[in-house]
């Protein structure tokens, strides 16, 4: 079975601008959950390089989420039998929406993909991984 393990992260509200202008360490993961959201794994350890763009930007420690990463071709089989949205074509890209019946990000790399599910559905998630391969 997929082990999914807590993701620690810094998870941003601030403006569009702010987000968009902001220099993220190249080290980071940093997925947009929206247009004023942003989550970044490992957490940030520089938060200015968001409130120089916003001064009122809402930066905490997020622990809310578990993930795993599977080979790219792994992920595709998974999701053919598990997603009913259509998975975008280009890499890399992020996505989200509901896998096997759970709320789930992606984000999509070349040769591997990151599941990314809320914690409390982490053990469940696992679970219907593992049964998409029996």
């Amino acid at each position: 079975m997929p082990e999914l393990k807590r993701i620690a992260a810094t998870r941003i509200v601030a403006t569009p601008h702010a987000l968009d202008s902001a220099d993220i360490p190249q080290s980071s993961l940093a997925l947009r959950f929206a247009a004023d959201e942003l989550f970044i794994t490992p957490p940030l350890q520089d938060e200015t390089i968001i409130t120089a763009h916003d001064p009122h930007a809402i930066l905490v420690r997020e622990g809310g989420f578990a993930g795993t990463w599977l080979p790219a071709a792994e992920a595709a089989a998974f999701l053919a039998h598990s997603c009913e949205w259509e998975i975008p074509n280009g890499r890399p890209t992020f996505a989200q929406g509901a896998i096997a019946g759970i709320p789930a990000k992606l984000w999509l790399d070349d040769d591997q993909v990151l599941f990314i599910v809320p914690a409390p559905y982490a053990a469940e998630f696992a679970e219907r991984m593992e049964a998409n391969n029996e």
